[in-house]
């Protein structure tokens, strides 16, 4: 089953071998079934329990995992460990980062502990594992380090990033990235805290996981060394769900969705919510009750292209002036906290229940012998169920999906953001319309800034919930060990190159006064769906806050009007102009205060003048200037 033939075929660091070659055992999954059992311990229990010896501390149970019918289920003990720290990223490196140094938060040289590691990795048994960081088909040589009993942590890897059997690679194997997970360490060194470290050099990313949960390293990790990479390529890993929507008269179209999280990333590749009648409720009114219902038949079809990072590489770029993409994940990390009874989320339900392989599931209460059912979470000491009940599902296991070995033209790029209510008493920035239309200069100001928006469910401190906050340029930043001005100027070049995906911006949750959810990404997209992404210039008018582009005075969807109250939000009675201005001047000024930041010798000219039209109040035409519209007919 296991062999040691197979270590001189990989080329590592001389530490990182030594260390190896030390260990007590070294374990090559040969196959996904070898590497799930291996999920359960050495003697294959019903439920194994992840134990490390800590000095000072004795044994420490750090997680148990249950041997469920359908695949194994992982608990952490603490509450903490059940989510992703964001302030868990350090960089060990001397390499260009306006991220936090470990050298400056430790006080000591990051060599000191890469020693202890490999000299922890030396006393273990571990599991090499190969997988390629960005996917199978397109991915980079990557492995990760692990030890035996925390094969749970190598098998998410495997589950998301696509799982490589040590027959597969050939006579050498030479890593752009390893992942090392050394557990004990956040008890010893962090103060029980989630720590990853990332020392980046000449050719290799390494990424020092010294926690158990594979959020920050076997999930964003990946995310932080495909950024990397492209840093030193010239191409972005975005971070977005995408679609191809196939309308009831067969035209097919292209969405991209971007955003903070909250933005609607996962609800981009939802069906539209229908009432028991099968109405759609478009809006509420947030002050008089009022609800406003469409009646639609037939909406599109839904074939899901990516769900969280997109991989946007320079080899996809062709003549055709739209970007190009793929999914850059073969198993989807799918978040349940909206699942909370049988029947709310069948395809997911139905693929969990019955899998056509085992799969992995994390906050859920899984019972051994028994299913894991992902709406029964795992109950924590609150008293309340865990609000980040996990499962990794293969791409291939969900129904119409586009295969991921061929680039997909995007055709329309969408930016959702969290809007509060606002009316003319209680103005805010809640002022964008159904969907407004963008040049390319425009979008690039909010790829940069990137709000989070209200009632952000990622914030857990509630006394900021309505404030807005930058999630950091891209939207991808928490994940990013690089510089923001580079990551600006890439992204600048990415939407200047594509002038033929058109840029729109959705709002959710409140449109001035009305309350509307994810309403207006998914009739946007029914919308621009039936219309082949374009919109005749007639139909467009200039938003009253230059930010917007052009709002729409005209809707149609199966020969029913949208209220000009939804797609003009100053035109409500509840928030009229003087409340819609008093909203552009609020989210003006956290665009200037946030966009002063790129004001550096680094920014490409280009973006200087982009960003001085922000803060000189230009107006639309200005922006247009540096870049059309294509989309306009």
């Amino acid at each position: 089953m296991y062999t040691d033939i197979h270590f001189e075929r990989f080329v590592l660091p001389e530490d990182t071998k030594e260390s190896l070659l030390k260990s007590s055992f070294i374990y090559y999954p040969e196959t996904k079934d070898q590497l799930i059992e291996m999920c359960y311990g050495p003697m294959h229990t019903a439920i194994f329990d992840v134990n490390y010896d800590i000095p000072g501390m004795g044994t420490v149970k750090e997680a148990e995992i249950a041997r469920c019918k359908n695949g194994p289920s992982v608990n952490f003990m603490e509450d903490y460990m059940r989510r992703r720290d964001p302030n868990c990223m350090l960089i060990g490196d001397d390499m260009a980062t306006d991220k936090p140094k470990f050298k400056d938060e430790m006080g000591y040289d990051f060599a000191t502990l890469r020693k202890e590691t490999m000299d922890w990795i030396a006393d273990q048994s571990v599991i090499l594992l190969p997988f390629r960081a960005g996917g199978t088909y397109f991915g980079y040589d990557s492995l990760v380090v692990c030890p035996a009993n925390a094969a749970f942590f190598a098998l998410a890897i495997a589950n998301i990033q696509g799982f490589i059997g040590i027959q597969e690679i050939g006579k050498s194997y030479e890593p752009k990235a390893i992942i090392y997970v050394a557990p004990p360490f956040r008890h010893t060194h962090f103060n029980g805290k989630q720590a990853v470290v990332h020392q980046r050099s000449e050719g290799l990313h390494e990424v020092f996981s010294y926690n158990l949960y594979p959020g920050p390293s076997a999930k964003k990790g990946v995310f932080s060394i495909l950024l990397d990479i492209g840093e030193r390529e010239g191409w972005i890993t975005n971070h977005a769900s995408a679609a191809m929507l196939e309308t009831p008269y067969e035209n097919e179209i292209v969405f991209m969705h971007e955003g903070a999280s909250g933005g609607g990333k996962s609800e981009m590749l939802e069906e539209v919510h229908r009432e028991p009648d099968s109405r759609i409720l478009l809006a509420e009114h947030s002050i008089t009750g009022e609800k406003y219902y469409l009646s639609l038949g037939e909406t599109c079809k839904i074939h899901p292209i990516a769900d969280d990072m997109v991989m946007a590489h320079k080899d996809f770029i062709n003549e055709s002036g739209k970007l190009s993409i793929v999914d850059a994940e073969d198993g989807w990390f799918l978040r349940m906290d909206g699942d909370n009874y049988y029947g709310n989320v069948p395809e997911y339900e139905r693929i969990s229940i019955h899998p056509s392989e085992p799969l992995e599931f994390f906050n859920i209460d899984g019972v051994p012998g028994a299913t894991c059912l992902i709406w029964e979470h795992r109950i924590e000491s609150t008293g309340k169920p865990c609000s980040n009940p996990r499962v990794i599902i293969p791409r291939k296991m969900i129904k119409n999906i586009m295969p991921g070995h061929m680039p997909i033209e995007v055709d329309i790029r969408s930016f959702g953001v969290r809007m509060p209510p606002s009316t003319s008493e209680h103005p805010d920035y809640g002022i964008m319309g159904l969907v407004q239309f963008v040049p390319p200069a425009i979008a690039w100001l909010w790829k940069l800034v990137a709000p989070r928006g209200f009632k952000n469910p990622s914030i857990a401190n509630t006394s900021k919930s309505k404030e807005l906050q930058s999630e950091g340029v891209g939207s991808y930043w928490p994940f990013s060990t690089g510089c923001k001005v580079t990551q600006a100027n890439m992204l600048l070049e990415q939407v200047m190159s594509t002038p033929n995906t058109l840029n729109i911006l959705i709002p959710n949750q409140y449109i001035g006064a009305y309350k509307i959810g994810f309403m207006g990404e998914w009739l946007s997209r029914e919308y621009l769906a039936r219309r082949s992404g374009t919109v005749k210039a007639t139909h467009l008018v200039e938003a009253r806050c230059p930010l917007f582009g052009y709002s729409l005075d005209e809707m149609k969807l199966d020969g029913q009007s949208i209220r000009q109250t939804m797609l003009r939000p100053e035109l409500q009675s509840k928030l009229g102009l003087d409340g819609y201005d008093k909203g552009a001047k609020i989210l003006t000024d956290f665009f200037k205060k946030e966009l002063e930041q790129y004001l550096t010798d680094e920014l490409d000219p280009l973006g200087r003048q982009i960003i001085e039209l922000c803060m000189n109040d230009a107006p639309l035409e200005e922006y247009l200037k540096l870049a059309p519209m294509r989309h306009v007919k």
